[in-house]
């Protein structure tokens, strides 16, 4: 007869832990699906059992890299999206001049001397469109190469050197007063990268300056970093916020831009290129006229053979 009391005894505290440890599973299971299903819960530890605990720590950590990986795709799409039709507007400008002009030309009662500008405005606009694509081409394969780039020491000075003497023609239509100041140590980085980034710098500098303007490539170290300045006597970028000076198509004269053939491309190349090597890129006005434009890049320590 004792065996009866007791295995009733039993039996409900065998419910009641029961109910104790599947509770809490319970409430776990309610959230998850709740997240599942799009509502916003926080799905945080009660403390009424270690192993329901670690695994609601589990799942948070689960769904906030979700949503994480959610919003960075989110994000991404957006940029491919606004990208598409950055680069649809950069076309569509010289092709509707190619076009109009073009069709100008099938005038047979054309004057010779309008012949001429025409088709020296479609040369032009043709030109323009090669170095929109090779500036597109470059800027793909500088962030989309997952592939490791061949890295060597690179001197700054003479890789400054070498930007001047291929710029010269340039830079002597354009009448620029160019020199090269101070030393940095080297670089462990890519020779043609760089000097594609300082390229850019400098022909961007020589677009803005006044006829016998001044463009100065400055080189130090400063905190581990070799820093590299590109600095111009020109009017500056006003009170333009720096960051949106590298993104992609930004300029802050279109029609300026477009007048001295920039494709709106160049600072966003040298920033990829910068962020590839692990170093960075900023712009400031100078306190007496003009742009400076600083890309810093971790140096080779001195003890490095």
């Amino acid at each position: 007869m004792l065996l009866i009391p007791a295995g009733m005894i039993t039996f409900v505290l065998s419910l009641v832990i029961g109910h104790f440890l599947a509770e809490p599973l319970n409430v776990l299971v309610k959230k998850t699906q709740a997240v599942r299903s799009g509502i916003d819960v926080s799905i945080a530890p009660d403390g009424r059992l270690h192993e329901a605990d670690e695994l609601a720590l589990t799942i948070n950590l689960l769904v906030e890299k979700t949503r994480s990986q959610q919003i960075d795709l989110a994000l991404k799409e957006h940029r491919q999206s606004a990208f598409v039709s950055d680069v649809a507007h950069e076309l569509r400008t010289p092709l509707t001049a190619i076009r109009g002009n073009a069709e100008m030309l099938l005038d047979p009662d054309m004057p010779p001397e309008l012949h001429d500008k025409f088709c020296s405005i479609i040369v032009v606009e043709t030109e323009r469109l090669s170095r929109l694509t090779n500036d597109l081409l470059a800027l793909q394969r500088i962030e989309d190469d997952d592939t490791p780039f061949e890295l060597s020491r690179v001197n700054l000075n003479a890789l400054a050197h070498s930007v001047l003497d291929a710029l010269e023609p340039i830079l002597r239509d354009r009448e620029a007063n160019t020199r090269i100041v101070g030393e940095a140590p080297d670089v462990l980085g890519n020779p043609d990268r760089l000097k594609q980034a300082v390229t850019n710098l400098v022909e961007n500098a020589s677009r803005f300056i006044s006829p016998g303007g001044h463009i100065v490539i400055e080189l130090f170290g400063l905190r581990g970093n070799s820093i590299l300045a590109v600095k111009d006597d020109g009017p500056g970028f006003g009170d333009v916020d720096p960051k949106l000076l590298f993104d992609r198509f930004y300029r802050t004269d279109a029609s300026r831009s477009r007048g001295t053939g920039g494709t709106g491309l160049g600072l966003a190349i040298v920033k990829s290129i910068a962020e590839a090597h692990d170093g960075t890129v900023e712009a400031i006005n100078l306190p007496d006229g003009g742009a400076c434009f600083i890309v810093a890049i971790p140096s080779i320590p001195s003890n490095t053979a």
